[in-house]
């Protein structure tokens, strides 16, 4: 930071950072609607598939894994990554702040896709209209409720106030 650059408050920041995860959400949902069409989870696209392994049930909650996610999820991830990578200053605080951008980033744009798609809104946002959405939690997949505790949790971790060190060395 420099004389003139203003100190940005942690709220500001993290208000703004939310802000940036959803807006780049409404754009990619938006993409996806022109590439899927009303049919969800790459249905009808020209990539391979893989509809049942048992890591899919651990690691992809039940959903198949397809060419097309297998290059757009790294994608994503790298995107959000860019800027440690340019500037060359990464911490984990930044790594939390970066991974609960991505949950927060796929929350979003999965709803928005459903809101948004004229095949779909939120009156087909339900398990029989979306089965590629395997587990429901009340009135949404189950991923949302655990990818936002999650993007809570890393947001805690990288926004509460570090312990003084007397008080981390005395602890030990």
């Amino acid at each position: 930071m420099t004389a003139t650059t203003p100190a940005v408050s942690p709220m500001r920041r993290l208000f703004g950072m939310l802000f940036w995860a959803v807006l780049t959400a409404f754009f990619f949902a938006n993409v996806e609607i022109q590439i899927e069409g009303a049919a969800g989870w790459a249905a009808n696209l020209p990539t391979w598939r893989i509809e049942h392994h048992w890591l899919l049930d651990i690691f992809w909650g039940g959903r198949a894994m397809t060419g097309y996610h297998a290059w757009i999820f790294p994608f994503i991830a790298l995107m959000f990554h860019y800027p440690i990578w340019f500037n060359g200053s990464w911490d984990w605080r930044g790594e939390c702040r970066i991974l609960a951008s991505i949950m927060v980033f796929w929350i979003s744009e999965d709803w928005l896709w459903f809101v948004l798609n004229p095949a779909y809104g939120l009156a087909r946002f339900n398990p029989v209209d979306v089965p590629w959405h395997k587990h429901w939690l009340g009135a949404v997949p189950a991923d949302y409720w655990i990818y936002s505790a999650v993007a809570i949790l890393l947001l805690w971790l990288a926004e509460r106030k570090p312990r003084p060190a007397a008080v981390a060395l005395s602890q030990s």
